[in-house]
């Protein structure tokens, strides 16, 4: 019965053991929704994005367990963990922790060592809930807003807006430039800190007056516009 579980391909590699792989899966599964749990409190988040923490652990281990000391297999997995990386959208610096934190999870269980994973996995869960906790980094989010701006394409986009930001901003960093309407505007994308609230219809007024009453957004501080180093 064994035999059932053994590779097509085994020649001289030694076959994965079964009670050994369901022991390394449940392992995962239960970390990945532990990890997923602790990601939803105090955060904004997708089902799409909690379901894929809970069971980026199981895939990553998985994958490791079968690779098993293959130089080449390794070298083609790494490889198709590249094109996912293309085909997906960049994500803000916390859903991208997460995700390296699932799949530190995921290389420690397909490798056997299941309590260094538990282990990591709880101090790292418990880091996660204390800054959201206790908001630590959220007086930043809190300050900053998001601005979206569209411009002709004949706007010199890098000084018009200048003298106009440091009147009504304290601080603001151009994060994005984007074009639009098959190239023929661009949208810009700030990040802001209003000198005085109170002035925003004013501040969005005098920003009309440079970009020819063209589409101006303003909202909360969006994180998915952080520069990652």
């Amino acid at each position: 019965m064994s035999e059932l579980f053994n590779g097509v391909f085994d020649s001289g590699i030694s076959a994965m053991d079964v009670k050994d792989f369901l022991i390394c899966m449940g392992a995962s599964l239960f970390i990945g929704v532990f990890l997923a749990w602790i990601y939803t409190i105090k955060n904004k988040y997708s089902q799409s994005f909690i379901l894929t923490l809970a069971l980026i652990p199981v895939a990553v281990c998985v994958v490791i367990m079968t690779v098993n000391g293959n130089i080449g297999a390794g070298i083609a997995v790494a490889g198709a963990f590249g094109l996912v990386r293309f085909r997906s959208a960049q994500g803000s610096a916390k859903e991208i922790c997460a995700i390296f934190l699932a799949m530190g999870v995921g290389l420690m269980t397909g490798m056997g060592y299941l309590g260094f994973a538990a282990i990591f996995a709880l101090v790292t869960g418990i880091v996660f809930l204390a800054f959201n906790l206790f908001g630590i980094g959220n007086k930043k989010k809190a300050m900053y807003k998001t601005l979206r701006i569209t411009i002709p394409e004949n706007l010199e986009f890098e000084s018009v807006f200048d003298d106009v930001l440091k009147e009504y901003t304290s601080l603001y960093k151009l994060e994005k430039v984007k074009t639009t309407n098959m190239g023929s505007m661009y949208k810009l994308t700030y990040n802001i800190v209003f000198k005085n609230p109170g002035r925003v219809k004013e501040f969005i007024d005098a920003l009309r007056c440079r970009n020819g009453n063209l589409e101006i957004a303003l909202g909360e501080y969006d994180e998915k516009n952080e520069t990652i180093l």
